[in-house]
């Protein structure tokens, strides 16, 4: 079972959230607070295994908190569950540490799917979203393309949503195409930048120039 704490400044969105989630079995919601303080304070206990986090409320917003938290807690997993379709606060909690981000309007089961995939420690970012920041990514100011390096436009877009926290499912969903074939140019981006994993290719074109460091 899952052990989820709600962080929420709204009263009814917490009961209604709480409310939801006891209808699935594998979910157990074991807090339910209306502040970024308490959500700090409550966490100490160590029975949380994800945290469901608005981004903005009053005092301490949800990114603030979450940045706190990791300063002792770097393991925390948390979703953001918040109104806002905005790129640049997608973005900035990715940065904070996030591992998903929903809007409040999802499904029972997207959120269920969502929690289970971020308790697991894997990123969940919602479908409708990820194809937004492929848009923000696109229309973005031009990178500069490296001449050690030979990647396509193709294998650039991959590898900004990658930077982003997608997973291959995410990227094939937004670009309309296989996980397969996604799961390839991952690889083949990983050997042109002559690097053993995602993080380090992204590391690497940051600084390169292929990928903005406020992107990452």
């Amino acid at each position: 079972m899952i052990r989820v704490m709600i962080v929420d400044d709204q009263t009814l969105v917490r009961e209604g959230v709480s409310s939801l989630l006891s209808l699935d079995p594998s979910i157990d919601v074991c807090a339910c607070v209306g502040n970024g303080q308490e959500a700090i304070a409550r966490y100490q206990a160590g029975d949380i295994d994800v945290l469901l986090l608005d981004i903005q409320m009053p005092e301490v917003d949800g990114i603030a908190t979450l940045k706190t938290l990791r300063q002792n807690h770097a393991d925390v997993r948390a979703l953001m569950l918040t109104t806002f379709d905005d790129h640049e606060l997608l973005m900035s909690a990715m940065r904070a540490g996030a591992l998903g981000y929903l809007l409040k309007d999802v499904s029972l089961e997207v959120l269920v799917a969502a929690i289970t995939q971020v308790a697991k420690g894997e990123r969940y970012v919602q479908a409708g979203l990820t194809e937004r920041l492929l848009q923000q990514c696109a229309t973005a100011n031009s990178i500069a393309q490296s001449p050690a390096v030979d990647l396509s436009a193709r294998e650039i877009q991959v590898l900004q949503l990658v930077a982003a926290g997608c997973s291959n499912r995410q990227i094939a969903e937004a670009l309309h195409k296989s996980e397969g074939t996604v799961k390839n140019q991952v690889s083949t981006i990983l050997s042109k930048l002559h690097t053993r994993d995602r993080t380090r290719a992204v590391l690497k074109a940051i600084e390169l120039g292929l990928v903005k460091p406020q992107s990452w």
